[in-house]
């Protein structure tokens, strides 16, 4: 009985800390829209800002996402020490939508868009590489709408943005939204106002990078910051 009763005691304790314990914030799961259009993903007083300006038909912005991925969200984003500021590169109609799509939704969506489209550019790029010349003019002629749905079709797009809970016609909303466009163009204006002349280009506390295009080369400076 005295056993037993000291069971009953230690899991009423365990349960008394557990409900006044302060809940841990989630900084991985935390997405804020900035004023001129770039996504903050994690902690706003971050002491460290890390700026990325990237472009999904970037193959080095591919291999930075799964090069450093998970060893930033987990090792940095997670502690609340890092925040991570993405802002588009544009390079062409496809990385544009596909911009587009990223940014689709509520600014909690853009983290798993942005990572849907960019890990799987290796495949929709491989159909980029072989796209003729009618395909290429469907996706410049026309109106923002029907060229957007000319490269969503021919990359698959909408299935991945099927995948991420939107219908055709949500991504479509999307597609034909004329102030995102100008605004996903504004922000590749400020970055090719800063000097970026290449994608992935970093910033850390607003400072320009010059050298460091990689994840091997950006890791040390990131650690340098604090």
């Amino acid at each position: 009985m005295m056993r037993y009763a000291r069971v009953v005691l230690l899991a009423a304790a365990t349960l008394l800390v557990t409900a006044t314990a302060p809940k841990t914030v989630g900084w991985t799961h935390t997405v804020v829209l900035l004023p001129d259009g770039g996504h903050l993903i994690g902690n706003p007083d971050a002491p460290v800002r890390l700026t990325e300006y990237m472009s999904y038909t970037c193959a080095d912005c591919g291999t930075f996402e799964m090069q450093s991925g998970a060893a930033l969200q987990i090792g940095y984003v997670a502690s609340g020490k890092v925040a991570i500021e993405v802002r588009h590169l544009v390079q062409g109609p496809v990385d544009q939508v596909a911009a587009m799509l990223a940014d689709c939704g509520p600014p909690e969506k853009f983290a798993l868009n942005h990572s849907a489209l960019i890990r799987s550019q290796s495949r929709w790029r491989t159909m980029l590489e072989r796209a003729g010349p009618a395909q290429k003019q469907r996706w410049t002629y026309g109106s923002l709408l029907s060229r957007g749905r000319a490269v969503a079709d021919d990359m698959g797009f909408y299935q991945i943005m099927e995948s991420r809970g939107f219908d055709r016609t949500a991504t479509d909303a999307c597609l034909g939204d004329v102030k995102l466009a100008n605004r996903i163009g504004e922000q590749s204006k400020a970055g090719y106002a800063l000097g970026i002349k290449s994608a992935p280009s970093f910033l850390i506390n607003r400072t320009l990078l010059d050298n460091a295009h990689g994840w091997a080369e950006l890791r040390p400076l990131i650690d340098a910051s604090f």
